[in-house]
């Protein structure tokens, strides 16, 4: 058996910056706060856990004072800064760099919007973490829409600006602007506009996760379940080899899965990390030796 790991899967730059900033808050003081889960994989948050970081939610946030809260690549509303000036909260900001563009252009663009009396959309997954930060840009009035039923909030017959969370899909994206236009021509739309939001370090991902797919007989899929970037990334996996298996650990290799004469290629999400990845290369190892 050969068994190679994806030199392209792992950390996107800003979780790896996010883990960074959490390992060195931690060596120097021991303990953190994180809001929300750091990234979407389990196995990540319990290693970081163990090492003095605890996640709390927004309602934990609001009962929290003179603390230290680490703000994850994801980025956060505009509330969530007020919460932490009134409450003494000092906030180590990991936002992701990509993600802080996006909150800005679409404040700037929900102005527009409000002004002309038109709406602003984003692509995305409503209650993601990004999501939630980004239609704060918004003061929530930004509409969220992922399917076709979702468009059905969207009035047509005025201006519309559409966005995209950032770890969706391209390929979903320019369907979801196509079914867009399509409803504009036939409902008399003045004013149309996209912007691919979506980061190039993620998208790129895909062509290359097709050609690792293909050159490869099992492909091992390793992310966190709450992943959106895993799920997508698993499904280019999944239309171009059958024998693509989604795992969280090592633990869940199966051996039927796999022949003695097959190639295994290991891949993941951007939240998943290469120790991970590892693991699970050394578990097929000891399985196979």
């Amino acid at each position: 058996m050969e068994i190679t790991i994806d030199q392209n899967s792992g950390y996107c730059f800003g979780v790896e910056f996010a883990i960074q900033m959490a390992e060195d808050e931690l060596r120097a003081n021991g303990r953190l706060y994180c809001l929300g889960d750091i990234v979407h994989n389990a196995m990540e948050v319990e290693r970081l856990n163990k090492l003095g970081l605890k996640v709390i939610d927004h309602d934990d946030l609001r009962n929290l004072k003179n603390a230290r809260v680490l703000i994850r690549a994801h980025g956060e509303p505009p509330e969530t800064y007020r919460i932490a000036l009134e409450n003494n909260l000092e906030l180590i900001d990991a936002s992701c760099p990509v993600v802080l563009k996006l909150q800005n252009r679409v404040n700037n663009e929900y102005r527009k919007m409000a002004e002309a009396g038109g709406q602003l959309v984003i692509y995305g997954k409503k209650g993601h973490a990004e999501v939630v930060g980004l239609t704060g840009q918004t003061g929530n009035r930004a509409i969220v829409v992922m399917d076709d039923e979702d468009l059905e909030q969207v009035d047509f017959s005025k201006p519309v600006t559409l966005f995209s969370q950032t770890t969706k899909s391209t390929r979903g994206f320019y369907d979801l602007k196509e079914k867009m236009e399509q409803r504009l021509a036939t409902q008399g739309g003045a004013y149309f506009k996209a912007n691919d939001s979506i980061c190039r370090q993620v998208s790129n991902r895909e062509p290359n996760l097709r050609k690792f797919a293909t050159e490869n007989d099992v492909i091992i899929f390793v992310s966190g379940r709450k992943s959106s970037n895993g799920k997508a990334l698993y499904g280019v996996c999944k239309q171009v080899n059958e024998r693509s298996y989604f795992i969280e650990k090592a633990g869940e290799l199966q051996a039927g899965w796999f022949g003695a004469q097959d190639k295994v290629g290991i891949c993941g999400a951007t939240s998943t990390p290469t120790w991970l990845m590892e693991e699970v290369k050394a578990r097929l190892e000891e399985m196979f030796n």
